[in-house]
């Protein structure tokens, strides 16, 4: 008998043998007894048993599953198991940090880093497991999440802002001169926060620069803000070429852009530009609306954050019209039947970040629990898979169905019927668990 075997076979023979260790060491965990809130559904499901296979959901049983031994199961005892919560739009750098440290001569990017990954954890234990990060300096924590050196959400991660000369991401102190015509990058643009980019050609730089350290999508400026000195809200910001450069570039590496504005004008050029996602618009009229209804163009829009203590006076005026806008915007949207996006948009307050579970629940004078749930998991997921290949995390999010990513909240409560439980995730969210890894499991 010839015993000889091929270095072929023999690489076959060790492949084959290692891939039941390699199944054993995923993990396994099954929920015990649970309804679910599938991401769509305007009703919770009977008791059922959801198994989880490494990053997945692999079974949804009506009957116990009983041939897991080496299952780590989770007595659900009736609790509701939803998706993880969705942020479209967060800022995980500047929502950490006040203006005051951001500006500070001690600022530096350890510093910067220290104070982000602690938001980020705190952001994934109060349920939200994929953000979106609008702009600024991202890659560094994203890469530490994703490594498992610090803990936080899934990042789809936009890069530096990308502003005009004068605009909304123009944050140069009055003695900083324009990189262009004097050659020093502002301090902002040193540290990743924007790209000052005028014409066409710049614009395609900057662009190409965040795809090529990973960005899911582009972030533009498209009209004012409140938050920056120079700009008022009514302006409009780009040209339409420039715009158009902008869109080119992204679509060329399969992707998108979002732009911040708030002015029917500014959001027009933006959707005729071909932009995808238009980020606040609380200044929209019907007819614009009606227009981004047709191009199918998402508007993703917060409520913004009442008036604080420690807000500047100038940013007080200049927000005025957006709160008042805002109470009109959204029961519209809705009517109209936009693509409706939901995200908080904290910046410079570190103190709001406690309240962002919060603020779902100021949807509630025009939607109903179920229809806010299924924007805070399956439709704000949506909105993060138009990222198409430069989505960072292949895989389906926002819903409870067998083959989807395991994102999953086990909810003390029903918050199809009381979505204040929502608010509450420290007592309230007892399992928390994130690509099929427990985050947190403090069930008794």
């Amino acid at each position: 008998m010839n015993f000889y075997l091929s270095k072929a076979t023999l690489l076959l023979m060790l492949l084959f043998s290692y891939f039941p260790l390699f199944a054993q060491n995923e993990q396994v965990t099954i929920f015990e007894n649970v309804v679910v809130f599938d991401g769509k559904s305007t009703k919770l499901s009977a008791p059922v048993h959801v198994l989880v296979v490494g990053n997945t959901i692999q079974r949804i049983s009506p009957v116990p599953i009983v041939d897991m031994d080496e299952a780590v199961r989770i007595a659900g005892d009736g609790k509701t198991l939803m998706p993880g919560l969705i942020d479209v739009h967060v800022h995980l750098t500047f929502g950490a940090l006040t203006m005051r440290e951001m500006m500070s001569p001690m600022f530096s990017e350890g510093m910067m880093m220290e104070k982000v990954a602690v938001n980020a954890e705190k952001m994934l234990m109060r349920g939200f497991t994929s953000v979106r990060d609008a702009g600024g300096p991202i890659f560094p924590l994203k890469m530490a999440i994703d490594t498992d050196k610090t803990k936080g959400p899934r990042v789809w991660p936009s890069g530096a802002t990308i502003s005009q000369t004068a605009g909304h991401g123009d944050f140069r102190t009055p003695d900083e001169r324009s990189r262009k015509f004097f050659g020093e990058p502002s301090r902002a643009e040193r540290f990743n926060a924007t790209f000052i980019a005028d014409g066409r050609d710049e614009v395609l730089t900057a662009v190409r620069e965040n795809l090529r350290f990973g960005a899911s999508q582009i972030k533009l400026m498209a009209g004012g803000g409140s938050s920056s000195a120079y700009d008022p809200i009514d302006v409009t910001q780009y040209t339409f070429d420039e715009m158009r450069a902008a869109v080119e570039a992204a679509e060329d590496w399969g992707t998108y852009v979002m732009v911040h504005a708030y002015t029917p004008r500014a959001i027009r050029r933006a959707i005729d530009a071909g932009v995808k996602c238009i980020e606040h618009g609380q200044l929209l009229d019907e007819k614009t609306l009606r227009y981004a209804g047709r191009k199918k163009v998402w508007l993703s829009t917060q409520m913004l954050v009442e008036n604080t203590p420690n807000m500047d006076p100038q940013r007080i005026a200049k927000r005025a019209p957006l709160l008042e806008g805002q109470l009109k915007v959204w029961p519209l949207a809705k009517k109209l039947k936009l693509k409706l996006a939901w995200g908080t948009d904290f910046l410079f307050e570190p103190e709001l970040n406690d309240r962002q579970n919060e603020f779902i629940l100021k949807l509630q004078p025009w939607f109903s629990n179920a229809e806010i749930l299924k924007m805070v998991t399956h439709d704000n997921a949506q909105l993060l898979q138009l990222s198409g290949l430069r989505s960072p995390y292949p895989g389906k999010l926002g819903v409870i169905e067998v083959g989807a990513l395991a994102d999953l909240i086990l909810v003390d409560g029903d918050p199809l019927a009381d979505l204040s439980v929502i608010a509450n995730p420290s007592e309230k969210f007892k399992v928390i668990m994130k690509d099929g890894k427990l985050c947190k499991n403090i069930m008794d």
